[in-house]
Formats: structure tokens, sequence, C-alpha cells
């Protein structure tokens, strides 16, 4: 006996001419939902300010003396001076370019370089910046330039004036740090309303870490000469005394070249310069893109209204298939 034809149930079959349909004739919609997305990205667009970013390229600075001198004193009289009680290290050496960029990034660093160069209102309280006058304007309801007082309205437990975290958090954002592990040169960025103040800025972060990896090589190798000649001091061999002697002259190397060396962390290869084009927003990429979204949310919208008015038509019309029959076989 033949097998009855079994006929596939098309409920739930998707119907791209039905699609299209819908879509075509919910276009009105359509298009006013997404001219609304569009007047509002455009809008958008335009109320972001403008964001400078200015960089400096930096090469490490390679030491001539002091960690090189250490190291071969440390392979030939290592051991001898072990039994003084003096450690020369290994002859690894350190990653000055490593040291320094995660100084550069620290919390301490940043918030001492904030205060030090009192960057704390243009940072927190910048609100534009005219190009015709070059001048940076301060928002009046955060700063009160005059009396010099924050005035910005903030939730307890925080208070008017930005604690020394929120400063942090808020110049981390701004500042970029990055190496090419391949040519290990470094590129520091940062961004700002201001094309000037970015500039300068990066300018006084090369100076500051500089100076700052100086000062603690610096003070680091007066103690060890001031340890190296109380030991001296303590010991009549003559092998230890041309082991600390020999020492004594390597750190005091390491000072004289840290005293002349103005870069003494970084070479700048390419200096900071004012930019005239700016980095961010993307005000024809926010337009498209909200654009974009505005015309998948019309279609979006559409359909749903669609099966949302299809699915209730369904139910009454397939509601009871028995009771009709009876009402047939009546008639």
């Amino acid at each position: 006996m033949p097998m009855p034809y079994m006929q596939q149930p098309a409920d739930d079959e998707i119907d791209l001419r039905e699609l299209w349909n819908v879509i075509w004739r919910g276009k009105l919609l359509i298009i006013a939902i997404t001219a609304i997305f569009a007047v509002g990205a455009v809008a958008f667009a335009i109320s972001k300010p403008n964001i400078y970013k200015a960089d400096a390229l930096l090469a490490p600075a390679e030491s001539a003396g002091g960690a090189g001198g250490l190291r071969a004193l440390a392979g030939q009289f290592g051991g001898l001076a072990s039994l003084a009680g003096v450690n020369l290290g290994g002859g690894g050496g350190e990653d000055k370019t490593g040291l320094a960029i995660e100084v550069l990034k620290s919390r301490a660093f940043i918030q001492s370089f904030i205060e030090r160069h009192d960057l704390l209102v243009p940072l927190m309280a910048a609100k534009s910046w005219d190009r015709l006058s070059g001048e940076l304007s301060i928002n009046p309801e955060i700063y009160d330039i005059q009396t010099q007082t924050w005035l910005r309205q903030v939730d307890p437990p925080q208070i008017p004036p930005p604690s020394a975290w929120e400063a942090f958090e808020a110049f981390s954002k701004t500042l970029s740090v990055q190496q090419d592990k391949a040519t290990s040169f470094v590129t520091i960025s940062v961004e700002h309303l201001s094309p000037t103040v970015a500039k300068q800025w990066v300018e006084l972060l090369v100076k500051d870490i500089n100076q700052h990896l100086k000062n603690l090589e610096t003070d680091e190798a007066k103690r060890s000469i001031a340890y190296l000649e109380a030991q001296l001091e303590k010991t009549s061999v003559a092998d230890m005394q041309t082991v600390f002697y020999q020492l004594i002259e390597e750190q005091t190397k390491t000072v004289m070249l840290a005293e002349v060396r103005e870069e003494y962390v970084f070479k700048t290869v390419d200096p900071a310069v004012v930019p005239e084009q700016k980095a961010k927003p993307k005000r024809a990429l926010i337009c498209v893109l909200g654009t974009i979204l505005g015309g998948m949310f019309g279609v979006m919208v559409v359909l749903i209204r669609h099966f949302a008015r299809s699915e209730p038509a369904k139910e009454e019309g397939g509601m009871d298939p028995n009771s009709s029959r009876h009402s047939q076989a009546k008639a």
C-alpha cells in the first residue's frame, strides 16, 4: 500500500519574499527611524570636541660604563668580593628601558608629575581650545579661575578638589607608552584638547623620566661608594683592596656619566611637535555607524510589529477546527 504523501508544515518557514514585502510596506517607518538616528549621530559628533595627539619617538640610551664594568668585575672578583660581604651582582644587568616604561606609567610618578608641574586644572577642568587665540578654556562650572576654587558637583565621600587617584586615572587615559619589540624604540604620546598642551606634556614626561632614573642611579651609586670606602678602611688584604678600588672607580664612572648626560635613559629621535590635525573624534565614522544602526533598528521594528500582529491572527483563524467542521456538516 503506498504511503500517503505527508505535507510538511510551513508555519516555521521563512519566506524571503514575504519579508521583503513587509519591509517594503514599512519603508516609511524605516526611513523615519534611520533619519532620527542619523540626525542624532550628527549632533553627537558635532558636540564632541577635537582631541589632539602629540608624540615623541625615543631610543634607549646605551650605558657606556657602569653596568658593563661591574659585570666584568663580577666575573673576575665575584668570589673574592663575596667573602667580604660585597655582592657584585650577576652578569645579566638591568633593563633600564623596561624599568623606565613601568615607572613612567606608575601611580607614584604620574601623581608626582601632575603636582610638580601644576597640571590638575588643565587636566580636570579643561572645556575647549580656541584655535585662533591658542588659549585653553576652563569650564567655569568646575573651576573658578578668579578665586582658584574647585566648584564641581560630586557625591560624598568625594570632594570638589580632585583627589590624587582621580588625577592619576584621568592622566592615564591621555597617556600612551608603547615599545617596538623589534627596534626597541619607545613612543610616548599624550592626548588633550589643546595641541600645545599635549606637546608640552610629552616634552615634560621625557625630561622628567630621564631625570628620575638619573637621580635613582646616582643616589644608588653614591651609597655604594660610601659603603665601599667604609669596607676599604676595614680590610688590609691587598687583593680585597684592589677589588674595592675598582668598584669605587666603576661607581664613580656611573655618577660622572649621569651628571654629564641629560638624556640618561631615553634619547629623543623624533621630538614632539604641535599637532595640526585632530586625532579624534572620527565624526564621519560616527555619522555612518549611527545611520547604519538606525536602519537596522528600523527594519527590526517593522518585522517585530508584523509578526506581533500576525500571531494573534493565526491563533484566531485556527482556533477550533472541529467546531468549524461541525458547523459545515450542519449546513
